[in-house]
Order: C-alpha cells, then sequence, then structure tokens
C-alpha cells in the first residue's frame, strides 16, 4: 500500500446496513459511481473482484451495530479498510437530506480528503471477551431492574424496609418473611422474586467464566496494574482492558478522556465562553465503568486487603502512581463535593481524573 500513490487510489465509502451495503466508488479521475450490495461474503467478494487490483483500494464504512466483519472479510482480500468513528465525521450545518447515497458518497470523499477518524479494530479474540464483559454489564442492569420493580411493588402495598442497606442480608430475611393473604398479591411476588434471584444467579455465573480470563495472557498484567487502584476489581480491570485494547493509541489522557466522554462540552464564541455537561460522546461502556469506580474515592486514603494483595504482584512505581491518585482524588471529590449539591456530578470529575492516572499507568 505504501508504494502506491494516493492519487491512484481508488476509494470506497460503504453504507453498511443488515440486508445491504451502498457503496460509493470515487476514482482517481474524480469520476464517482454508486452501486448496492447484497450484505454476504459472497458479494462483497464478487464485488472486490470486479475492482481489479486490490491494493489499489481504500475502504472504509462507519462503526455501528453490523461490527467488524466486514472489515475483516476485506483485509483478507487485501483492500485497506478503515472502521470510522460516526461522531466524529464532519457534516454541514445546511446539510438536511440523509440517504444511503448521500452517506456513501459523502464518506469516500471525505476519506480521500483525510477528514475521517478510523477506531482500532478489535481481534476476534479480543472482541469476544469485550462481548462477555459488555454482557456481564447488561446482566447488572436486568438485575437493577427486576430489584426496582419488586421495590416498587412492595411499596405499593405499604411494605417498606427500614432496617438498612437495601439487598443485604438483614433485607434478604426480610423479603422471605413477607406474605400475602390475596393469592394473585401471593403469586405476584413470587414471579418478582424469582425474576430476581434467576437474574442474580446470572450474573454470577457470567462472572465466573469472566474471571477465568483475568488470570490469563494477555490481560493478566494489565488487570494486575489496574487493580492495584482503588475503585478497580478484577472485572472491572478486565472491562477496560478488553474496551480499550490498545491504550498508547492515545497520545495523551486527555485524548482518552474525551474517547470515553468525560470531558466537558464547550460552545464558546468572541468573548462568550460556555461550558456544559460531559460530552458522553465517547466509548459508554468504558464511561459507566470509571464513573462506577470513582465513587470509591468518597472517603479519605486507605489500602485496603484487596488493594495490598493486588500491589504485592506490581512494582514500586505502580504502587506510588496508584497512591498518588488515591491522595489528589480523595481529596478533589471532599473538595468537590463540599461545593456541589448533585454528587453525581462530583463522580463524573473524579471519573475523569481517573481515566488520565490509568491511561498514565497503562503507557508508564
Amino acid at each position: 500500500m505504501s508504494s502506491v500513490s494516493h492519487r491512484s487510489l481508488t476509494y470506497l465509502g460503504m453504507d453498511v446496513h443488515k440486508d445491504s451495503i451502498s457503496v460509493a466508488i470515487l476514482r482517481p479521475n474524480d469520476s464517482m459511481d454508486v452501486e448496492r450490495l447484497f450484505h454476504d461474503e459472497d458479494s462483497v467478494r464478487r464485488f472486490i473482484a470486479r475492482m481489479g487490483d486490490p491494493r489499489r483500494l481504500t475502504a472504509c464504512y462507519e462503526a455501528g451495530p453490523t461490527g467488524y466483519e466486514l472489515s475483516r472479510q476485506l483485509e483478507h482480500l487485501g483492500v485497506r479498510c478503515r472502521v470510522v468513528a460516526p461522531s466524529l465525521i464532519p457534516k454541514a450545518p445546511g446539510d438536511r437530506v440523509k440517504t444511503d447515497r448521500r452517506d456513501c458518497r459523502r464518506l469516500a470523499r471525505l476519506d480521500r480528503a483525510g477528514e475521517l477518524v478510523a477506531i482500532r479494530v478489535p481481534s476476534p479474540a479480543e472482541e469476544a471477551v469485550r462481548d462477555l464483559c459488555r454482557a456481564r454489564g447488561d446482566m447488572v442492569i436486568d438485575l437493577d431492574r427486576a430489584r426496582r420493580r419488586l421495590g416498587a411493588f412492595l411499596l405499593r402495598h405499604d411494605r417498606i424496609w427500614r432496617g438498612g442497606s437495601n439487598w443485604s442480608l438483614k433485607h434478604e430475611q426480610w423479603l422471605l418473611a413477607q406474605r400475602f393473604d390475596d393469592p394473585a398479591l401471593a403469586a405476584t411476588f413470587s414471579q418478582y422474586r424469582s425474576v430476581v434471584e434467576e437474574r442474580r444467579l446470572r450474573l454470577v455465573a457470567v462472572e465466573s467464566d469472566l474471571l477465568a480470563y483475568c488470570d490469563q495472557d494477555p490481560y493478566a498484567e494489565a488487570v494486575n496494574r489496574l487493580c492495584c487502584y482503588r475503585g478497580v476489581d478484577c472485572l472491572g480491570a478486565l472491562t477496560l482492558v478488553s474496551e480499550v485494547c490498545d491504550w498508547r493509541r492515545f497520545a495523551k489522557a486527555s485524548s482518552f478522556m474525551s474517547f470515553v466522554g468525560l470531558v466537558v462540552s464547550e460552545r464558546s464564541s468572541g468573548e462568550h465562553v460556555h461550558r456544559g455537561h460531559i460530552t458522553k460522546a465517547g466509548n459508554e461502556h468504558l464511561r459507566t465503568q470509571l464513573i462506577e469506580s470513582a465513587w470509591a474515592y468518597q472517603r479519605g486514603p486507605y489500602v485496603g486487603a484487596r488493594i495490598a494483595k493486588a500491589q504485592e504482584r506490581c512494582g514500586s512505581e505502580t504502587r506510588e502512581r496508584a497512591w498518588k491518585a488515591q491522595v489528589r482524588l480523595c481529596g478533589r471529590f471532599r473538595r468537590l463535593a463540599a461545593r456541589k449539591n448533585v454528587k453525581s456530578v462530583v463522580a463524573a470529575a473524579i471519573a475523569r481524573g481517573l481515566a488520565g492516572f490509568l491511561w498514565g499507568e497503562m503507557t508508564a
């Protein structure tokens, strides 16, 4: 590919859907055609065979629900393919028409102009572990929803738990003691309870599957280092590692913070400066994990048993960086909490700082 001139390449802009692919073919002489393919392996192979030398082809399409299989197939056929970040595609303010033909033509032009930002395509093994981590995240959400439904049912019927934290051992014993005289209410309570228990067991099962990967290559070393940081347990570390894969592709900490959508949005012009909420424009799974970890910094710095065990397997430099992160982030959480009424805003700010420390750890 390096021996092929930039102006001699043919650019393929692809708008990919479940059953179809609209392909804009931008040739070196600036002519452009659009073809529509059926989205399957044979159709793509026949199309590439008609296009001539694959070394003179470069393709791109937006990251989306169709995944990375098309990219892997094109690379296998000898075609350079870039999967681009949809949120970073330039768009004209006056463009109010969206069709498959227009989208693929725009992708081809922007790719030739160098205006597209490509994402890293994970290997099949990396994607498999990442999908399992995401399945765990979905099951956590499902369990939380089931518990909320059960709690709402009990609240409607004046069954209120005031003995401490929900879903503790004492709370579970209180739930087991609840009785309803009406058969319909008793059946409803039983169904809600069974759904909660089923989803809890499913979560336990998927976490058991994930723990096996924490001690395997290529995850073990990175997981051990991240576990030295407060709020990051083994499964949280595995989630971070499987989502990021290559930490060094981010040139600086602020780039990683932007990738996870934790930077503050801004609309400034001239002398007017307005900053708003975080962008939430990046990787949602990473952002969720970092914010969950950030809540651990509410109390003062300390090294618990879990962190001490993780630090035994790491060097002194990692321990020093992890302690520095604790001191800074715990103090920042305390100061921000004294000024902010909404603690979730504070947690987002701490998560942004934690993202910077973790990036520094994994690129040191």
